[in-house]
């Protein structure tokens, strides 16, 4: 069973960072690490569907929603399993991260292993912008950074 990845960010400006997914037994996948480059505030963070970067960011495809589901929080009862909400850069643009979800996991079926994680232009509105794009992708805007989680020891 896997229990720890990591997925390091890339993208065509400055901002980078590397996240670490750590999972115990049965518990929430705890998500860590730091992105630089950010302008400061909020900023959609999510897991995409594909482990695809071959055209940049925009081929990882939509949000990884195996349940069929609307976007929401990453509180909300119905929401994408890709749906972590936002992180927020500092000052100097540093956005540390520090997040528990019950929905990820790294093993079974619906694993997010292969999958890419992105960091958003804007923050995310959590699908409760009031128009159909909110319900797809919370208003987050272009794709900052990216990359494939993989398996890590």
């Amino acid at each position: 069973m896997v229990n720890k990845a990591v997925c390091v960010l890339k993208g065509t400006g400055e901002v980078t960072g590397t996240v670490y997914f750590n999972q115990e037994g049965g518990k929430p996948v705890k998500v860590s690490g730091e992105i630089t480059g950010l302008t400061p505030g909020k900023h959609g963070f999510h897991v995409h569907a594909f482990g695809d970067n071959t055209n940049g960011c925009i081929s990882a495809g939509p949000h990884f929603n195996p349940h069929d589901k609307t976007h929401g929080g990453p509180t909300d009862s119905v929401r994408h399993v890709g749906d972590l909400g936002n992180v927020t850069a500092d000052a100097s643009g540093v956005a540390k991260i520090e997040i528990e979800d019950a929905m990820l996991t790294l093993s079974g079926q619906h694993s997010i292993i292969g999958r890419t994680m992105v960091i958003h232009e804007k923050e995310d509105d959590l699908g409760k912008g009031g128009n159909e794009e909110s319900l797809k992708t919370g208003n987050a805007g272009g794709r900052l950074a990216c990359g494939v989680i993989g398996i890590t020891q």
